[in-house]
């Protein structure tokens, strides 16, 4: 686990950026340091990210067009050529229209292939619920050998895609095609797997994923300010879950609140419930999220807004979790009365 890159938001003007442009720089970077990757879209260059790439490296670019089937079909083709593959498509096309192909062929056969879901969350906005992937981290979650990651901003999400282009197997990653908060830098630490303390505290723990971390950022700020000390961890990589970090939160705080931009069913609550009761640490978790439905239309912060994946929504959530937290034993109490 890493803890050397507490994050400060204590500025009075935050920067905003589309992750899907740090996936294009990852993929870029990648290509002109001598990787030999081959990046495949479904005819979304123009919102996914990958057109300055097609523009850059055009050889190494292929436009499967509205054929996410085929274009997985395709990738593990290329994959057992030896080619590292980067694939993009709606999140809900990926994690739905695409699953079973994924499975059948990436993950049966643990071959090299990235698979990046663009307009993830609630980012594709006034599309509506149809188009709103909330799914997709819990059935890509499912699949036996995959990675799951869903970088806090467009900084992580380069170091992100980097990374994935060296882990072994299938890989999804997570973007969003709205502008959200910059709360990394190019120093912020990241590798796969290994959570990161954003910010210390002593009596709950906020684990969030993708732009929920600067929410939980806030939050904590604003439980500061009612004389709470509360830890805030980026669970970056839901699958494998750094479970030590989990495990060491609940020990030392004593009560978990997860936040992620998806379904309360599967993701990162999900996993953070099944690595506390697996690890038999009974401890008060709380997950925010979305609830057991669709999306509905809207601009990406009224959803946001609407569905409490704010920093007052997590605060309220914190609150909750300590009304249930174990007070301390008194010394002494552990002894046998006779």
């Amino acid at each position: 686990m890493a803890e050397m890159g507490l994050v400060d938001i204590h500025h009075s003007v935050i920067e905003t950026e589309a992750t899907n442009k740090g996936y294009e720089r990852g993929l870029i970077q990648l290509a002109e340091r001598g990787t030999d990757i081959i990046v495949m879209d479904a005819d979304l260059a123009g919102s996914s990210g990958t057109s300055e790439f097609r523009k850059k490296f055009p050889e190494r670019f292929m436009d499967i067009g509205l054929s996410e089937q085929d274009m997985i079909g395709t990738a593990a083709g290329m994959a057992l050529a030896g080619k590292c593959i980067f694939v993009t498509t709606h999140g809900m096309l990926a994690a739905g229209k695409a699953w079973d192909i994924i499975r059948s062929t990436i993950c049966y056969g643990s071959l090299n292939v990235n698979i990046c879901g663009a307009d993830a969350g609630l980012s594709a906005g006034p599309a509506g619920g149809s188009r709103q992937s909330l799914e997709d981290v819990a059935v890509m979650r499912t699949l036996p050998g995959m990675t799951v990651i869903v970088p806090a901003d467009a900084v992580e999400a380069k170091k992100a895609t980097v990374a994935a282009a060296r882990i072994p197997g299938p890989v999804y990653v997570r973007f969003t095609a709205e502008r959200v908060p910059i709360i990394t830098t190019d120093i912020t630490p990241f590798t796969a797997g290994q959570a990161a303390v954003y910010r210390q505290g002593d009596d709950a723990t906020i684990l969030a994923c993708g732009v929920l971390v600067y929410e939980a950022l806030k939050a904590a700020r604003l439980m500061e300010d009612e004389g709470q000390s509360v830890r805030v961890v980026n669970c970056h990589t839901i699958k494998p879950l750094d479970r030590a970090i989990v495990s060491r939160a609940a020990i030392e705080t004593g009560a978990l609140v997860t936040a992620e931009e998806g379904s309360t069913i599967g993701g990162l609550g999900g996993a953070a419930a099944e690595a506390l009761a697996q690890a038999s640490r009974p401890t008060p978790i709380r997950i925010v999220g979305i609830e057991d439905r669709f999306g509905e239309s809207g601009t990406h912060e009224q959803l946001l807004s609407h569905f409490g994946l704010t920093a007052r929504g997590i605060a309220s959530a914190v609150r909750e979790v300590l009304s249930r937290k174990q007070p301390a034993a008194p010394a002494g109490a552990a002894e046998h009365q006779g």
